[in-house]
């Protein structure tokens, strides 16, 4: 399957009430586990990198790999910028070869963060790539903003955006408490925006019977980092463990981690689709 945005999947998944799992990734052996975990399932995957490694060499040298891997998948592929808080990395981000981006201007006033994303639309359109923005603005480490729904209506409207984020209770990281999603909220933003896909953020440890209204309340796209990355990290720690300082070739070292890790990824994938 060719490497594809992620407007089509995303609209296909809404009209369905499923959702398709969205995965932050750092290395050959996150991106291996998640493309994994889609052929065993057989479902379409966003692939993500966090704005933080468009900054840096990162993003450029691990374009070439991720391309390559997602043609080499069966199932649709898209590669996307996830929280571009600038439009240079927005043009970057198109530029080596990410089908998808996402800008996100939740932290400034309205017209402002209506000018930058439709600005990114636009500009995207020309790569063919589809386009997340957001209004409201989901914490990551400081005040959830909930989305307004006459905003997000506006917001959509004027940005011409692909898949719209919204804040109904979620948060970046794991969560101390309980979060209290507004599912209502979420429901009514969907109904007034029937052609817009939308995105929850925040996804990692919230309860996934939650999960299972807001995929029926609208949202076609979640976005999994921290725990994701999370069973990577536990993953290693207790193949070091048992490795208990003898050598082992990396690549082999490497095979049980991208498993477990893909298991995850495949248990959150198939919840998604409803299966």
């Amino acid at each position: 399957m060719a490497l594809v945005n992620m407007k089509e999947m995303l609209i296909q998944a809404r009209r369905e009430k499923r959702a398709v799992g969205a995965f932050n990734i750092a290395n050959y052996e996150t991106a291996a586990a998640v493309l994994k975990a889609a052929e065993a399932e057989k479902s379409p995957v966003i692939i993500q990198l966090y704005m933080r490694l468009f900054n840096s060499n990162k993003a450029y040298d691990l374009a070439g790999m991720l391309i390559r891997l997602a043609h080499r998948s069966s199932q649709p592929v898209a590669l996307h910028l996830d929280h571009g808080d600038n439009v240079g990395q927005v043009k970057d981000a198109l530029a080596w070869g990410y089908t998808s981006v996402m800008y996100d201007g939740s932290r400034l006033p309205f017209d402002e963060n209506v000018r930058i994303t439709h600005f990114c639309v636009e500009y995207a359109k020309t790569f063919g790539a589809s386009v997340e923005g957001e209004i409201g603005h989901v914490a990551q480490g400081d005040e959830t903003a909930l989305t307004d729904v006459g905003e997000a209506c506006e917001f959509a409207r004027q940005t011409g955006v692909d898949a719209l984020a919204v804040s109904i209770g979620t948060a970046h990281g794991y969560y101390k408490s309980t979060p209290k999603l507004d599912i209502e909220r979420c429901r009514e933003i969907a109904e007034n925006l029937p052609e817009t896909p939308l995105v929850l953020h925040g996804g990692s440890g919230t309860p996934l019977e939650d999960v299972r209204k807001t995929i029926q309340a609208g949202i076609a796209k979640i976005n999994i980092a921290t725990e994701f990355m999370d069973t990577y990290l536990k993953a290693t720690r207790k193949e070091l463990n048992e490795l208990d300082g003898k050598f082992i070739p990396i690549d082999k070292f490497y095979d049980p981690i991208i498993d477990e890790c893909a298991a995850h990824a495949a248990r959150l994938i198939r919840f998604f689709a409803g299966k």
